[in-house]
Order: C-alpha cells, then sequence, then structure tokens
C-alpha cells in the first residue's frame, strides 16, 4: 500500500488501514489500552496536521479575493470623500458567511437644521431708539452745537447733521436719529472728550435725507418748520364760528402788540379739523399747489392739550379774513354755465356776453377733482344736495338740506383768489371725511367737468400715491403719532385710493379728457 499524497487520501487511507487483519490484531491483543492509545493519538496527529494545512490554504484565497472584487466596490473603497447620508440613522455591520462582520465603507452622521432667523416684516418692528450725545471736539476753538431743528436744510447739510434716506418704500417707523455733529462758530468751547453737550430741541418736521420729497419746495419746509417750532408771540382772536384762534409767531413785532404782518402767523383750528393736514400733503403730491402749508402741532391754548392743525395766514388772500368768504359770488346754475364756455382757455379772451370771471378754467377741474378725493361739500355743494348727510354735518345743522329743490339758486362758498394772482383759486377750509362709504359718494362734485389734470390722475394710475403720501405724512412727527403712526395712516389712504379707483372709472364711462394743466 503507497503512502498518499493529498490530506484527504491521507483520511480515507487511515480509516481502512483500520480494517486490515494486522491492525485488527494490535488492537485485540492483550496490553489494549496502551496500543489504543498509540492508534488514538496517531489519529489526532494526523487530522490536526489536515486542519493547519486548509488553514493555510484560505488564507491566500482571501487575500486575493479583493482583486477579483467588482468594479463599484473598488471605486467606493477609492472615493477621496464618503457619502454622508441626510437622514440621520446609523447603518449597522454586514455580517459576512466566515464568522466576521465587514464595516460599511459608508460615514453616517446625525445633521442639525439650521435655525433659520425670523424675517423681519417691514412695519411690524419698531427699533428702540438710543439716545446719542455729541462729544466736543478736540480741535481747538469754539464751536456751537446746531442740529436739524434750528438750521434750513442747506444749513443741514453743510454741517453734517442728517440721517438715513428714507429711501421708497421703506419704513418711516424705523428711521433712526444721527449723532449731533458741530458746526464753527461762536459760543461754545472745548472741554475735552468726556464732556457731553446738551441736546438741542428736536423739530417736529422731520427730514433725515439729503432733500425733502420733490412734491415740497423749499418754501414750503420752511413755512412747516415756521408753523411746527415757531415760539407764540401773541393771540388774536379770529370772527369765525369753527373756534379757529390766530397765532402770531416769533418775527418782528410792531410796538408793544404782536400782529399779523410784520410777523409770520398761523390759523389754530380745532383738534377735528386735523384732515386739512392730510390735504395738505395730498394737494402737494398731485401737483395741484392750490393749498396753504399745514401742519399738526400740540397747543397749550386747547384745554385738553390734543393735536391741533395750524394754517398758514396768508395775508395776500382775497378777502383779508382768510376765505370766510367768497371771492367771487357764484350760484350753482352760473357755475355750471362758466364750466361750458371754457372761460380763458388756451389763451382765448372770453365775451363780455359770456359772464366769465377772472379765473381759469382749469381750477376749477383740480378744485373738482380734489373735493372728490377727500370728499369736500363746502365749497360747491354746500347743502348737501349730492349725498345723505348726517345730523352733524354743517348743511343739516343750519337747514340748508331741504333748499336742494332749487339746486341753480344754491351759492358756492369759499370760492378764494389772490389779490396778486386771481387767475387760480387758492383752497382754504379743506376738512375732508374719510368715513363716508362708498355708496354714499357725492359725484354731484364733479358734475359739468369735461377735462381733468394729466398730472394728477397720472399719479393716480401710477399705482404710486400710497408710497408718496407715507413719505410726505411722515414729515409731520405730530400729525403722524396723532394718527396712530403708520397702521393708522395706512387706513386713510385705503380711503383715498378706493376712491382713486372710482374717480378713474368714473372718467372713462364719461368720456372726460385728461389735459396738460400746468399754466
Amino acid at each position: 500500500m503507497t503512502c498518499p499524497d493529498k490530506p484527504g487520501q491521507l483520511i480515507n487511507w487511515f480509516v481502512c488501514s483500520l480494517c486490515v487483519p494486522r491492525v485488527r490484531k494490535l488492537w485485540s491483543s492483550r496490553r489494549p489500552r496502551t496500543r489504543r492509545t498509540l492508534l488514538l493519538g496517531t489519529a489526532c496527529a494526523v487530522y490536526l496536521g489536515f486542519l493547519v494545512s486548509q488553514a493555510g490554504r484560505a488564507s491566500p484565497q482571501q487575500a486575493r479575493a479583493p482583486e477579483k472584487g467588482l468594479p463599484q466596490s473598488r471605486d467606493a473603497a477609492e472615493a477621496p470623500f464618503p457619502e454622508i447620508p441626510l437622514d440621520g440613522t446609523l447603518a449597522p455591520p454586514e455580517f459576512q458567511g466566515n464568522g466576521t462582520f465587514l464595516q460599511p465603507n459608508v460615514v453616517y452622521i446625525t445633521l442639525r437644521s439650521k435655525r433659520s432667523k425670523p424675517a423681519n416684516i417691514r412695519g411690524t418692528v419698531k427699533p428702540k431708539r438710543r439716545k446719542k450725545h455729541a462729544v466736543a471736539s478736540l480741535a481747538p476753538g469754539p464751536e456751537p452745537l446746531a442740529g436739524p431743528s434750528f438750521q434750513p436744510q442747506e444749513a443741514a447739510r453743510a454741517a453734517g447733521v442728517e440721517g438715513p434716506q428714507y429711501a421708497q418704500g421703506g419704513d418711516p417707523d424705523k428711521v433712526r436719529e444721527r449723532p449731533w455733529k458741530l458746526v464753527r462758530g461762536p459760543g461754545v468751547r472745548a472741554r475735552g472728550p468726556d464732556f457731553q453737550l446738551p441736546k438741542a430741541k428736536e423739530s417736529n418736521i422731520r427730514i433725515y435725507s439729503e432733500s425733502a420729497p420733490s412734491w415740497l419746495s423749499k418754501e414750503d419746509i420752511h413755512r412747516m418748520r415756521l408753523l411746527a417750532d415757531g415760539a407764540v408771540a401773541g393771540l388774536q382772536p379770529v370772527s369765525s364760528k369753527s373756534g379757529a384762534r390766530l397765532l402770531v409767531l416769533q418775527g418782528g413785532v410792531t410796538g408793544s402788540v404782536p400782529r399779523c404782518g410784520p410777523s409770520p402767523c398761523g390759523l389754530l383750528k380745532q383738534p377735528l379739523d386735523m384732515s386739512e393736514v392730510f390735504a395738505f400733503h395730498l394737494d402737494r403730491i398731485l401737483g395741484l399747489n392750490r393749498t396753504l402749508p399745514s401742519v399738526s402741532r400740540k397747543s397749550e391754548f386747547i384745554q385738553d392739550g390734543r393735536p391741533c392743525p395750524i394754517i398758514l395766514w396768508d395775508s395776500s388772500l382775497s378777502p383779508t379774513s382768510n376765505g370766510t368768504h367768497s371771492s367771487v359770488k357764484l350760484t350753482w346754475g352760473t357755475y355750471q354755465q362758466l364750466l361750458k364756455q371754457k372761460c380763458w382757455q388756451n389763451g382765448r379772451v372770453p365775451k363780455p356776453e359770456w359772464g366769465c370771471t377772472e379765473i381759469h378754467h382749469h381750477e376749477w377741474s383740480k378744485m373738482a377733482l380734489f373735493d372728490f378725493l377727500l370728499q369736500i361739500y363746502n365749497r360747491l355743494d354746500t347743502n348737501c344736495c349730492g349725498f345723505r348727510p348726517r345730523k352733524e354735518d354743517a348743511c343739516v345743522q343750519n337747514g340748508l338740506r331741504p333748499k336742494c329743490d332749487d339746486q341753480d339758486s344754491v351759492t358756492l362758498a369759499h370760492i378764494i383768489q389772490r389779490k396778486h394772482n386771481p387767475k387760480h383759486l387758492v383752497f382754504i377750509d379743506n376738512k375732508g371725511f374719510f368715513d363716508r362709504s362708498e355708496d354714499n359718494l357725492n359725484f354731484k362734485l364733479l358734475e359739468g367737468i369735461k377735462e381733468f389734470p394729466e398730472s394728477a390722475v397720472s399719479i393716480l394710475k401710477s399705482q404710486h400715491l400710497r408710497q408718496k403720501l407715507l413719505q410726505s405724512l411722515f414729515l409731520d412727527k405730530v400729525y403722524w403719532e396723532s394718527q396712530g403712526g403708520r397702521q393708522g395712516i395706512e387706513k386713510l389712504i385705503d380711503v383715498i385710493e378706493q376712491r382713486a379707483k372710482i374717480f378713474l372709472t368714473y372718467i372713462n364711462a364719461h368720456g372726460a379728457k385728461v389735459l396738460p394743466m400746468n399754466e
């Protein structure tokens, strides 16, 4: 019997050799324990050698296994950046058939969601206004304090006293103040870097940009500051049923009694007439320029201390009572005849039989448009014939409502001209009504008007009326706060915008013309 060379054959040979008679004889001899032990030890040694040879052959096979793997597995092993799942879970290791665990080739991490910063909605967050005081300059020489309250706009820019510009669409409630700066001049001596100068009085007309809105002239801004911040030098009564008073502001004084003329004056009205301030800004935005400057002011002459409108007193108006009576006496019938004649339009001189006045034809179009947006009835409809009045309206209080049966004889009121410029009207007593419902608007104010100013109509169509009103009304600090800030102002603008849409629908339905009226 030859010896086998393979391990499997060696096992078979060993089993078969047990069956040989010689082996059986040794197994059953007299000393069976010693011989049996020898045979079992030999068998165990052979079997142990078999296991060692099998383990030696398995190791080279496992070493060559990665080389014969799939291409995608090699690419994954050579990838410079492991794949990162976004679900935040952990993958267990894969179990192999040979009793080992293979760690995955993917790194799993838990990602925390980035907390987004809440959006700052315009007009909802009002930052705190920090009080800032100027520090005296180290440069030698006296330098007095200057601020926007007492300087004209040009001087304020020269001094560098300005704030962030209130850009279009921006939020007025978020305007912050700039620190005070110093202007060279006599009056104050520098005392070192730790010396703080007292803060000057802040003006009620706030302009934080380099220039005022384009629809307000430099003269308008100057008069607004005078009415809002000027010291009161005297008080004069006015012959009026509204209880208005005439305030003589700081300026020249004739003798011992302050009088209007040498000194500027303002007509102080009741708190219920605050809509006159809105009317002034609307007039300037529409490009009509027919109202007098008006601001809101807290006056010590009112018992409850509520803000009141104060209107510039203009001595050039005719009559001198500043509009308590009309310059031209007209009835509704004669007014309609004037509209048909188109007096002074296109430079045409009217004939005597036409009955024209010195007032230009385009002035009536501007007045009708202005009065309709604010629903002012005390000029063209003094008897409240074109709408349903309330009990507190003047026409009901004075018993004028029944006279609407003869409308041609109804007298117009507050038709005011300037002495040196009789062709143009001046809109006074501009108390508007924002609580008039859409089904109760006074369309009688537009009756007989066939042309309207192009500049005003273009603004109503441009969708920029709200933006301009916010910018303009923000200048008047007292009025802005008295109406509840931006939220209250927005409600007033909502009413005007809705009436503007109704007006545009009206002129389209009636075929009214839109003409340039810049004479």
